[in-house]
């Protein structure tokens, strides 16, 4: 079966000497692994897909009956023209994808996460400050569209509660905030940069959402770009 999606590269390694393989998240079939041979070769042209964050269009073959599957064509969907210029985007943008990687299962479409994927990597990309708001959003609405929609009202999970949403200044409002909106508004974004985030939100934040993460998604507390987020976002 031909298949024709947008695709974001999750993550890539070595398969041989010439060849990778790349995981991809699809919009129309979830996570796929290909394999790309040749991209490891100097003149190869299809090493520069298969960066991670890459948001790319892709042709490819699916057989249900093989783990890798082979792309016949691929093309950027979007150039982005800050995120690899700067550590603190590519920071974010990797945080990003490597919990989407970790969170998603294989060929399990989520098109609507898929769609907030691309709005938060294209508003990394083009956005200054604040990113942590950013990034939380993408978290909370990860947790919401995988069915864990936190509830800032019920602290109590089987075997845990919850640390306390409350305790920051402003984190409430936050939280609530980043709960309700929407990243592809532009009313949104213009009122993200009105919220006031303290040293003790950030800290109160930061520690809520990564708990109900860890909670609900095991191996999270190995991911490297989460421990370079927490001390980006609590500093």
């Amino acid at each position: 079966m031909i298949v024709h999606s947008p695709a974001v590269v999750l993550r890539r390694f070595s398969y041989s000497d010439t060849s990778i393989i790349a995981r991809c998240f699809t919009k129309e079939m979830g996570k796929i692994s290909f394999m790309v041979r040749g991209a490891k070769r100097k003149k190869s042209p299809q090493s520069a897909f298969y960066e991670p964050m890459s948001h790319l269009d892709l042709v490819f073959h699916y057989n249900e009956r093989r783990d890798i599957q082979t792309v016949s064509k691929a093309n950027f969907a979007t150039t982005y023209k800050n995120i690899y210029g700067d550590l603190k985007r590519i920071a974010y943008g990797m945080a990003v994808v490597e919990l989407t990687e970790k969170t998603i299962t294989d060929h399990d479409p989520h098109s609507e996460l898929f769609i907030v994927l691309i709005n938060t990597l294209n508003t990394i990309d083009t956005r200054a400050e604040q990113l942590n708001l950013v990034y939380w959003y993408y978290q909370i609405k990860l947790l919401t569209l995988l069915g864990f929609k936190p509830d800032l009202d019920n602290r109590n999970l089987a075997g845990l509660v919850l640390p306390d949403p409350t305790k920051g200044p402003n984190s409430t409002k936050i939280l609530s905030f980043l709960l309700s909106g929407n990243l592809s508004d532009a009313g949104f974004q213009t009122q993200l940069n009105e919220l006031s985030v303290s040293s003790k939100d950030r800290k109160v934040i930061s520690q809520y959402i990564n708990t109900c993460l860890y909670y609900h998604f095991d191996g999270l507390n190995e991911l490297k770009s989460l421990r370079v987020l927490k001390a980006l976002v609590t500093a």
